[in-house]
């Protein structure tokens, strides 16, 4: 909870200050090195000739500027040993702080001419400070450094990795990413680099902001005043400075020569450069600020008090008399544009100001992007809005390991909504203790998975909610069960959820309705159940989504004299233009060959060619019993004229397989092994579509989105893992997180030989070459007298696993559920343990395609 609360505030402010903080970065990096850009663009002003003599002593330097500008001077600097021009301010005008800026040569007492630029330089001033607009701008400004505070450290504890002590993790950029994936990387490594210098900019850039911060730095860091010393503070020595002269007051009377004799006896041969402010009136000390040539940083400076009239010093005080906080509260300005560790210190921090507007920039990126998806997620799950579960509401959970449920319970959100019920659709693996407890009315959409197993994403569900001893009296609630008869537990985990929640006292609304295979009667069964539900009239079934028409158009052997059967890369194209996800799946309706069609035909005394109608359309008889299944037995089918055949006999169902491409390819790839009968024929789908399906001949399917196995929704490192044909799925992630330049992947890949097994090897080593693939683990169990499987490989990488993982890595399995994805799972657990591994699924860092 506190994660999320910090991203939401940490992209809010960031979006409505982040403009601010990105001008006062580009206009403080321009300030800072404000006079070096002046003396570039007007040497013959800024740079003046070092004569042997020695700069003017301070009475003499005054009297040649005052009579040359016939007006007083209230300030000068002074460099005594450089090329740099004298600057002198002279008497400001009533209501002014400052007077006249002139240059001079402190080796003559010339004045010399106007400074191109200063004007420009002044202006990026009150930008940075005040956003050229006053007292306003101060605040926003302040409010924007508070802010940028917040961003270091809350931007900070949302990127903390799990392997935190690695400093690649945190320093490193991977250059080969892009889109989105980039600009995180950039946002996050870059911030990170930039942290150190962004804390020093806000934490003394406050000084300037707020009266409370300053004086706080003060108290915290100032040494106790001398004996005798002004107890003032900062701002109210300030105050009295800039109030109005006093008509009362004494005129001001400047003893330059005893000024400048207290100078040199304080500062002695060392003296560097000086800074003279003479107070408005009399009865008030000068101030002389004054460096050594042995001083610490460009504004470690020494502070005479000194009266004006006399040159009689009031105090003297000296840097390195000061403690370290002191120096530090001193040197506050040389911290903040980076003085204090000298040029390298000041070009740093500069590229560090000027980065600021990169934040900015790719913190909206990643908003309109995080917006953009958004609008995507919503346009997928169609009119179904998230309302809160209030009088008459539902709720709707799902436990879903290829995609089907979620979408059925969308579709059962759709339909309850539209009859005016409140719905809220939600994962079961969101669904805690607590929150079943306080529900009163659920639908639960389910699946079961392998042996009567639930769905990786709802294991959590099951281990921590299940079997508990909970009060459901209040709960009413309806169950859909999808499951495959051809397994022994059929609807298994639905049907021990129906019994739990029986047992806790909960009431059923109806009766389970279980759906083999997608039944479309089943689901009918169930619209109409829900129909009863809400009162609503009667409403059109549900309509399967349409098949569409592709073509093959490629057929590639993967594995010829392989010891297994044969691999096929299959590439198919689409009528009409279609997209999918990587990690999606496709439903393919499979015909019979025409072998089959003729040994079924034989004996019953109907001609393959004989005309029949078949869903509105006619059509030869051989010709339908491709698309219906074929009996092993047919003596109650002898006599029937063709058209009861057809009528007898139910169509083929579908087959499923995992896409290996992405959509960007314009080609939708497959992986198929042919699957061969103890009798030699070959298997219904396999068998098609690598043997009797011609070149460019039609193929009818449908992609099945199966959001369980997408890719995680932020860059992090990505492990996949399969064998034989389950490299399908896996081809598609890897091709999805190369395109978005993502390189941290890794794949234990499996089979028999290497020789002829090691399916699309020429491009894994190439992506593997690139970089685009950091690691490549293979297992070919033929190989060696001992059999060696991906699990076995697994174990022995362990240790290194265990990082991949502690950084953030999520674990992908594709292939078959006996054998490999077991033996995967018993030697996860093994290296992660129980717990761990629950957690991994919990968290859907641990995910898996199997069949």
């Amino acid at each position: 909870m506190l994660k999320k609360s910090l991203f939401q505030l940490h992209w809010f402010f960031g979006i409505s200050a982040g403009l601010v903080l990105a001008l006062m970065g580009i206009t403080g990096a321009i300030w800072s090195f404000q006079e070096e850009l002046l003396r570039f663009f007007n040497p013959e002003v800024l740079k003046v000739e070092v004569r042997r003599e020695g700069v003017l002593p301070l009475p003499e330097l005054v009297r040649r500027a005052e009579a040359a500008q016939h007006d007083k001077v209230a300030m000068l600097w002074v460099d005594t040993r450089s090329d740099e021009a004298a600057r002198l301010f002279f008497t400001p005008p009533p209501g002014e702080r400052r007077g006249e800026l002139r240059y001079a040569d402190p080796y003559t007492g010339e004045l010399l001419g106007a400074v191109a630029g200063q004007d420009f330089f002044n202006l990026m001033l009150q930008l940075h400070r005040f956003l050229a607009m006053g007292d306003s701008g101060r605040q926003i400004t302040g409010a924007c450094t508070l802010l940028l505070i917040f961003f270091c450290l809350s931007g900070l504890y949302l990127r903390w990795p799990r392997r935190a002590r690695d400093w690649r993790v945190w320093l490193t950029f991977d250059w080969a990413r892009k889109g989105r994936a980039f600009n995180w990387d950039l946002h996050a490594v870059a911030g990170t680099w930039c942290l150190v210098f962004y804390l020093l900019f806000a934490l003394t850039g406050l000084f300037w902001s707020y009266e409370w911060y300053r004086e706080g730095l003060n108290r915290l860091l100032a040494d106790p005043p001398a004996a005798g010393q002004s107890t003032l503070s900062r701002s109210e020595r300030r105050a009295r400075a800039m109030a109005p002269p006093d008509k009362d007051a004494a005129p001001l009377v400047v003893d330059y020569p005893a000024l400048w004799s207290a100078l040199q006896v304080a500062a002695g041969p060392g003296l560097v450069s000086y800074n003279l402010r003479l107070p408005a009136t009399g009865g008030q000390p000068a101030n002389v600020f004054y460096m050594l040539d042995d001083a610490a940083h460009p504004r470690a400076y020494n502070t005479l008090a000194l009266d004006p009239a006399t040159g009689e010093v009031s105090s003297h005080e000296r840097y390195t008399d000061k403690s370290f906080k002191a120096q530090l509260l001193q040197s506050v300005y040389a911290l903040h544009v980076g003085e204090y560790f000298g040029l390298p210190g000041r070009i740093l921090l500069t590229l560090a100001s000027l980065s600021m507007p990169l934040f900015f920039v790719t913190g909206w990126l990643l908003y309109l992007d995080r917006r953009r998806k958004q609008r995507q997620v919503r346009a997928a799950r169609g009119s179904v809005d998230h309302v809160s579960d209030g009088e008459g509401g539902w709720l709707i959970a799902f436990a879903s390991q290829s995609g089907l449920a979620e979408q059925l319970a969308w579709q059962s959100a759709g339909q309850l909504q539209a009859a005016g019920v409140a719905v809220q659709v939600r994962s079961l693996a969101q669904l805690d203790q607590a929150q079943l407890s306080q529900s009163l009315r659920v639908l639960f959409v389910v699946s079961t998975f392998g042996e009567g197993q639930a769905p990786d994403s709802a294991r959590g569900f099951e281990r921590n909610v299940l079997g508990q001893a909970l009060d459901l009296s209040h709960l009413s609630y309806a169950v859909l069960a999808l499951g495959d008869r051809q397994y022994p537990h059929f609807c298994g985990f639905a049907r021990r959820l129906h019994a739990w929640l029986g047992e806790r006292g909960a009431t059923s609304a109806f009766s389970p309705v279980e759906v083999d295979n997608a039944d479309a009667g089943a689901l009918q069964h169930w619209q109409q159940a829900l129909s009863a539900l809400t009162g609503a009239a009667a409403i059109t079934p549900w309509q399967a989504p349409d098949y569409g028409n592709w073509r093959l158009i490629r057929r590639q052997l993967l594995n010829p004299g392989s010891q297994g059967a044969p691999v096929f890369l299959l590439g198919l194209s689409p009528e009409q233009p279609s997209t999918w996800e990587a990690g999606d799946l496709v439903e393919i309706l499979p015909r019979h060959g025409q072998v089959r069609i003729d040994a079924f035909l034989a004996g019953l005394g109907l001609e393959a060619a004989q005309p029949v109608h078949l869903d509105g359309l006619s059509q030869p008889l051989g010709q339908a019993l491709a698309s219906r299944q074929l009996p092993g037995s047919r003596e109650h089918l002898v006599g029937l004229h063709a058209q009861a055949l057809v009528d007898a006999l139910i169509p083929l169902g579908t087959r499923e397989y995992s896409i290996a491409s992405i959509a960007s390819d314009g080609v939708l790839d497959l992986i198929v092994r042919q699957e061969r009968h103890p009798d030699g024929s070959l298997g219904l789908g396999s068998g098609w579509l690598t043997e009797f399906l011609p070149l460019d001949g039609p193929v009818r399917l449908r992609v099945r989105r199966n959001s369980s196995f997408h890719l995680p929704a932020g860059p992090a490192p990505l492990v996949l893992i399969g064998n034989g044909t389950g490299l399908a799925g896996l081809r598609s992630l890897l091709k999805a997180r190369i395109a978005a330049g993502e390189r941290h992947n890794w794949l234990f890949f499996g089979e028999r030989n290497r020789a002829c097994d090691l399916l699309c090897g020429e491009q894994l080593h190439a992506w593997l070459d690139s970089g685009d693939l950091a690691r490549l683990d293979l297992a070919f169990s033929r190989d060696q007298a001992e059999k060696i499987y991906v699990q076995d490989v697994l174990l022995q990488q362990a240790e290194t696993l265990r990082r991949w993982v502690d950084d953030g890595a999520s674990l992908y399995v594709c292939g078959s559920l006996q054998g490999m994805a077991t033996g995967v799972d018993a030697a996860l657990r093994g290296i992660f343990g129980e717990d761990g591994v629950e957690h991994l699924i919990e968290e859907g860092r641990y995910r898996r395609d199997v069949y």
